[in-house]
């Protein structure tokens, strides 16, 4: 079974940083895309991020370009997601999720993800 646990969230001033983790477990992970998500309060989860099993191939979100960088290290079965230049906007909650048919990050639909964990909270606020 799929087990993803994400942590690293809090609450931060608008332009903070935090470095958010995903550690999966129940499949290759060496061998999958990963995805980050994230969902604002009443809104539907959107791909803010995704890096493929090399990390030489990743992908972000118009909203996060510049501020957000996305690494993995395979040996932990873990991807980070480094926020910085963090505005309100970006308050939510931050998903991870695999993509079990591929290695590269193909932006495929939501309902494709399964088994998500339970998020790490993210608030930007003064």
């Amino acid at each position: 079974q799929l087990q993803f646990v994400e942590s690293g969230g809090g609450l931060v001033t608008p332009g903070g940083s935090l470095r958010l983790s995903c550690t999966a477990s129940g499949f290759s992970f060496a061998y999958n895309a990963i995805h980050w998500f994230h969902q604002a309060p009443g809104k539907e989860r959107d791909r803010v991020s995704c890096i493929s099993v090399s990390g030489g191939n990743t992908y972000y979100a118009d909203s996060v370009k510049g501020r957000f960088t996305i690494s993995r290290d395979n040996a932990k079965n873990t991807v980070y997601l480094q926020m910085n230049s963090l505005k309100p906007e970006d308050t939510g909650v931050y998903y991870c999720a695999a993509d079990l048919s591929r290695a590269f990050c193909f932006l495929n639909v939501i309902a494709q993800y399964h088994d998500w964990g339970q998020g790490t909270q993210v608030t930007v606020s003064s």
